[in-house]
């Protein structure tokens, strides 16, 4: 073997020495960088374990308000219900009764309203052989 021969083989077994090295520094980062990350896996584990109970917290507070408007909502609706009926009844025109006094050729009848005489038509459930003067 020459001397030239056994620098080169030297100078390349250098250099796989040198990349072998490399390659360990990047393999010994990366376990650095693993074991960094697991030991931080149970810390982000428990702030997420964290958010989701005050999520679902927030979740149950938000359905119970939910119910609380819904059934506010229900208790709304019946009174404007009642109050409406109520405005009605207020609104409505007074009911006039009259006294029977005749029937006119023509269907109509006479009553006393008020204490006029008036000419009105007798609604049709009425039959006007079943009046009586003074009804």
């Amino acid at each position: 073997m020459s001397d030239s021969s056994t620098r080169r083989r030297l100078t390349e077994y250098e250099i796989q020495v040198q990349d072998l090295q490399a390659y360990v520094r990047s393999l010994e980062a990366e376990t650095v960088h693993l074991r960094k990350k697991l030991e931080d896996t149970p810390k982000d584990f428990m702030v997420i374990e964290n958010k989701l109970r005050e999520a679902n917290r927030q979740l149950v507070q938000a359905f119970n308000q939910n119910e609380k408007l819904v059934n506010a909502l229900y208790e709304a609706r019946e009174q404007i219900t009642a109050l409406k009926e109520e405005v009605d009844k207020l609104c409505a025109p007074p009911s006039t009764y009259g006294v029977y006094l005749s029937v006119n050729e023509d269907g109509t009848v006479n009553i006393l309203a008020q204490g006029r005489k008036v000419k009105v038509n007798l609604h049709p459930a009425l039959k006007v052989e079943t009046l009586k003067p003074g009804q």
